[in-house]
């Protein structure tokens, strides 16, 4: 089992982890760890893996507390007064709750892990190109800040992702991101007559542009076999009908 972790979270001693498609009990194309209820793997392998998971990042973690992704920019606070019930549909969890671990599942997509060390609140949040556009990562910050968290005290880890030079894109994606702000050129780069996307970059600028400060940027391409991650990208190009799905997670202990 492959858990890569944040020098920046670690220092402040959160459980947390990036894990990669190492070490879980799935089959075939979903060869091993496989976290994605979403995916057509074998139901009870996909429990198996996330009960490997959840001990793996603490003995008192209770079951992790997942979402049902669409690409969107809705986030879900959990306080104690929330009623877990069915799994809601968003693209991020905040919380301030001990012992819950919570996650997001990405093949390609950028995962975020958010702390706030003097308020002790957590955030994990899915950021594929559309969430990004669409301000999830400025929403998550805003409404934090508005529970009491600060600037200065938050460290924002973005794990790992499609690299820009395996994200090719068509030209009416370059197009929409101009007409939002010409700046966003700058995240764009032909090679070979190919347009490609620079997701990690994008988040970290916007990041960067609410202000930030501690920022933890894990360079590892998830469509590089040998990285070990799951990838949409690179599932299409061997022609496979489905992918696993890799999970970060985040816990106050």
């Amino acid at each position: 089992m492959k858990l890569i972790r944040s020098k920046k979270l670690t220092l402040l001693n959160l459980k947390h982890g990036f894990f990669n498609s190492i070490g879980g009990y799935s089959k075939n194309i979903y060869k091993s760890l496989n976290c994605g209820p979403g995916s057509l793997d074998n139901k009870k392998d996909i429990k198996k893996n996330l009960l490997k998971v959840r001990k793996k990042i603490s003995k008192n973690a209770k079951n992790i507390f997942l979402v049902r992704q669409f690409h969107s920019n809705k986030f879900i606070f959990i306080d104690e007064k929330y009623k877990i019930k069915k799994k809601p549909k968003a693209d991020a969890i905040i919380t301030n709750q001990k012992n819950l671990p919570i996650a997001v599942l990405t093949a390609d997509c950028a995962p975020i892990l958010i702390y706030d060390n003097k308020i002790r609140m957590i955030a994990a949040i899915h950021a594929g190109w559309k969430g990004a556009f669409k301000g999830i990562i400025n929403r998550v910050i805003k409404f934090m800040i508005k529970k009491g968290c600060r600037l200065e005290n938050i460290t924002a880890v973005i794990g790992p992702t499609i690299s820009a030079k395996n994200y090719e894109v068509q030209d009416d994606f370059k197009k929409k991101f101009i007409k939002r702000d010409k700046k966003n050129i700058k995240f764009f780069k032909r090679k070979k007559n190919k347009l490609y996307f620079d997701l990690t970059n994008y988040i970290y600028t916007s990041l960067k542009i609410i202000k930030v400060k501690h920022i933890d940027v894990l360079k590892i391409d998830t469509f590089d076999i040998k990285n070990k991650f799951f990838s949409a990208r690179r599932a299409l190009k061997l022609k496979h009908n489905d992918y696993g799905r890799n999970i970060s997670i985040i816990m106050l202990n």
